[in-house]
């Protein structure tokens, strides 16, 4: 049973207005309408994503109106509120490919029996020019051009495009037009969100509400990012995600328990307990990882997964199982799945002797590699490049 306390503190770092106001009017037994979206500019959702998956799946558990929102519309523009540049332009057509995998991804988080599947494209394709400027009237261009990243860009003569200011507006009118009470999303949609308050403020002479989650650490150190692809995914196998699991510094155990699984509080603090207790961190961990493949994948997939890692890795039997994607360079290649910072520290370890690929180390940082080749990052990392 979902507890309203819960839903308004685990994974949140943020409730907008507060607490107190959106804890009375859950409490007053009215249904509320609650969305959280995601547009589709990559064919894979990641376990930060999940964040707001599953609170957006409590809030179904609560017995609310629950839409999850894909912004095939705004997926146009892409939105930059966490990148240093602007977004490439995607075509209908791959906007379209890349839904196609999103549904049968979330269902491993939502339960679409009781949740709302909707396209902003739907409404935001209707909108006439007029309408348009009619809504940006609601909002100040210097508000956006004061944002942290879009200012660094103008600061540094970087290019910033004048269709990135209308995101925020499309996203606070995707709130608007759904008449939302409850917006769900992580700390760098909030300048989005709060346009959506506005408008339902402005238009509606309504209050509504912005649950802000947190972001799940990344397996290079920064955010968890579909652009970044240091991610653990939710399309991962479970030899994928068990590997990448173990492979997480031991600081990040306790923060992955409580933001990319469904464990219990009591399990939490267990948790906690046993590590400040000296509990050799590698037992807590193996166990973060059979759940976290039992909850994407199986309970069957997760004992099958953590045989093959301790044949694999603990045994040095060569049988790699982590898929590495090729990049430009043997350092970008490796940094991900390292938990090294940058590039950078990637290289020193290449320099040190860490790295083993086909059998034979390797310290050139200019070595070729390619498609098929067998890697061994320092002691405990295997795998094939692909």
């Amino acid at each position: 049973m979902v507890n309203i306390d819960e839903v308004l503190t685990r994974c949140v770092t943020n409730i907008i207005p507060n607490k107190e106001k959106l804890e009375e009017l859950l409490k007053s037994g009215k249904k509320l309408n609650v969305y959280h979206g995601i547009d589709p500019t990559a064919t894979r959702i990641h376990a930060g994503h999940a964040i707001g998956l599953r609170k957006l799946q409590e809030f179904v558990e609560l017995g609310h109106n629950v839409t999850f929102l894909i912004g095939n519309f705004t997926a146009l523009i892409g939105d930059t509120s966490d990148k240093d540049k602007e977004r490439p332009v995607l075509t209908y057509k791959e906007i379209k490919e890349n839904f196609l995998a999103y549904k049968k991804q979330t269902s491993k988080i939502l339960d679409f029996k009781k949740v709302t599947v909707k396209f902003n494209s739907a409404w935001l394709s209707k909108l006439k020019f007029a309408d348009i400027i009619k809504l940006c009237q609601e909002f100040s261009f210097g508000e956006f051009a004061g944002r942290e990243l879009i200012k660094k860009r103008l600061q540094d003569k970087k290019r910033v495009g004048l269709h990135e200011a209308l995101y925020p507006v499309m996203q606070g009118y995707d709130s608007y037009i759904m008449d939302t009470d409850i917006q769900i999303g992580g700390a760098d949609q909030t300048f989005n969100m709060q346009a959506g308050r506005l408008l339902q403020s402005n238009l509606r002479q309504k209050e509504s509400f912005i649950v802000v989650t947190g972001y799940l650490t990344g397996t290079d150190g920064r955010k968890m990012s579909k652009s970044w692809g240091n991610a653990i995914w939710l399309s991962d196998s479970a030899d994928e995600i068990y590997g990448k699991t173990m492979s997480l510094p031991d600081d990040l155990i306790v923060e992955y328990f409580e933001n990319a699984t469904n464990v219990g509080e009591n399990k939490i603090k267990d948790v906690k307990k046993a590590l400040s207790g000296g509990v050799n961190p590698i037992n807590i961990k193996k166990e973060l990882a059979i759940t976290l493949v039992t909850e994407l994948r199986s309970k069957k997939e997760a004992i099958k997964a953590k045989n093959t890692f301790e044949k694999s890795f603990q045994k040095h039997d060569p049988e790699y199982i982590l898929e590495i994607k090729l990049q430009k360079t043997l350092a970008d290649t490796i940094a991900p799945f390292t938990n090294l910072k940058s590039a950078g520290d990637a290289k020193r370890l290449i320099q040190q002797g860490g790295l083993t690929i086909n059998g034979d180390a390797v310290s050139d940082l200019n070595y070729k590699i390619k498609k098929g080749d067998k890697i061994k990052i320092g002691k405990k990392i295997f795998g094939i490049l692909i």
